[in-house]
């Protein structure tokens, strides 16, 4: 089984064509040539799901000029170059000045190679897709911008060019969500957590979202208007258990079967978190609140873990603990299709050179190994409250770890690590477990992980997506450091 997402993904992508004017009357059919691999180009954007505008070819600077409103007015989160045939960088000046977009520059031949016994200028032209890119780059600069990224390939027949392609249009689905994302903020820190302090003005600056400030209260209105004999509330049940496994207490005395009380809180809690979020028209939700000693709140807020993970799974990343910063790295992975559960390091096992990765509270069920387990919890330990508590493993093979961490200047940085999801035994705790392999070995990788200065917590996702989360910081122009460089 597998959840459905509540958004689709959608990213909308520019495409502009860039040529020069004075080629066109020196060699017949070279413009319709260019007209022809600029729509090549577009329908690979296209496959990829996104929505494409397509600015033509500008050949000169007033061209250029022309098309700055149309591109500022179709509100893009990425704009291609389509480096067709040497232009000069007055068609591209004042669009590296003006478009906060990030841009990248496709070069892609027609041919592998020219055809040297039969070479002309003509296809020579045809195929100077690299010849403006240095001047490109160097006017970039001086209009204050970072050299725009490139995909560097062949037009037709290119897995890897086409692949680079496919992953800067996933980029552009992270970058189009977190700039529109509401995302909530519910509660306080953790007492005495002090990596999980994060300044929301400091969140919109660095990934354009906006932060929501929300009130226990206002899930709790939601809650009290519910009955357990609701229809709403007997559906969410049979969701729960048609999804998760119940199995029966194996070694850890504090788990027990799901009881019909944990079974039921948790129904209700789930109805209650998605009116509140339809409210609130949110995204995502961080938060972290104790509430009195028996109270319906602590009640409400110990149930909210099998929705929570239902949730996550469903492209709206809930994070416990108040750690907004892996709230977004959640969504970065969702938005690439990779899952991006909230973990954190567990005990290392020596004997097989890995270490546990998960945490207690939401995960992404899409990326689960097998049918998740949900288990009632007599206490949740380091936490107030008990109830039922979601557990799995990751799908074994490739993983990639993204964290969020603040640095002294206040700004953010994004640690990458990638390694592997293998084979071994986890704790039945109700927490999710997985084993994690990491090169050369898990000592020197702590080593290296801790040297960073990364926050307590990371999104968990699986393959191996370091280089396109490093697009991604990019794009934000966020520090990324990929830990398996220092290799």
């Amino acid at each position: 089984m597998k959840i459905v997402r509540r958004k689709p993904l959608g990213a909308n992508i520019g495409v502009l064509g860039v040529g020069h004017h004075n080629y066109w009357k020196q060699f017949d059919g070279l413009l319709a040539k260019m007209q022809e691999k600029l729509a090549v180009f577009c329908g690979k954007v296209e496959k990829t799901g996104v929505k494409v505008e397509n600015f033509g070819i500008i050949d000169a600077a007033a061209g250029a000029y022309s098309v700055v409103p149309k591109i500022k007015a179709a509100d893009i989160d990425l704009l291609f170059i389509d480096m067709l045939t040497y232009a000069t960088s007055a068609t591209f000046g004042i669009v590296a000045r003006e478009i906060n977009a990030p841009v990248v520059m496709a070069i892609l031949q027609p041919m592998e190679a020219m055809d040297y016994a039969r070479a002309s200028t003509f296809m020579q032209l045809c195929n100077d897709d690299f010849c403006a890119a240095p001047e490109f780059a160097g006017v970039s600069v001086r209009m204050g911008k970072k050299a725009p990224e490139v995909v560097i390939g062949m037009l037709e027949n290119d897995p890897s060019a086409d692949k680079e392609i496919f992953d800067w249009c996933r980029v552009a689905n992270v970058l189009h969500d977190l700039k529109r994302a509401r995302i909530g903020q519910m509660g306080h820190v953790l007492e005495a957590m002090l990596d999980m302090h994060t300044d929301p003005t400091a969140v919109t600056a660095g990934f354009g979202c906006h932060v929501v400030q929300t009130e226990p209260d206002g899930l709790m209105a939601h809650f009290r208007k519910l009955k357990p004999s609701d229809n709403d509330i007997k559906d969410k049940k049979h969701e729960i258990v048609s999804f998760f496994d119940t199995p029966d207490p194996v070694s850890d005395p504090i788990t027990c079967k799901l009881l019909d009380s944990d079974l039921e809180m948790s129904a209700m809690a789930a109805v209650a978190l998605e009116k509140f979020i339809d409210e609130k028209k949110l995204d995502g939700l961080a938060y972290y609140h104790e509430g009195e000693e028996n109270s319906d709140m602590r009640k409400l807020m110990s149930g909210l873990i099998a929705g929570n993970s239902l949730l996550t799974a469903a492209g709206f990343p809930m994070c416990g603990e108040f750690d907004i910063k892996t709230c977004i790295a959640m969504m970065m992975m969702d938005r690439l299709n990779i899952g991006g559960s909230f973990a954190e390091f567990h005990p290392i096992d020596f004997k097989r050179d890995t270490i546990l990765v998960g945490h207690d509270g939401p995960h992404h069920l899409n990326i689960s190994d097998g049918k998740p387990v949900i288990r009632s919890l007599k206490k949740y330990h380091g936490k107030p409250g008990s109830g039922a508590s979601v557990e799995f493993k990751i799908k074994e093979g490739p993983i990639t770890m993204l964290g969020i961490s603040v640095k002294a200047d206040g700004k953010f940085k994004m640690i990458i690590a990638e390694g592997e999801s293998v084979s071994g035994p986890v704790p039945p705790t109700g927490n999710t477990n997985t084993h994690g392999r990491f090169r050369p070995d898990v000592k020197t990788f702590l080593r290296r992980w801790l040297a960073e200065g990364p926050t307590h917590h990371f999104a968990l996702g699986i393959g191996h997506e370091a280089e396109t989360i490093k697009k991604i910081a990019y794009a934000l122009d966020v520090e990324a450091k990929n830990i398996a460089q220092n290799e």
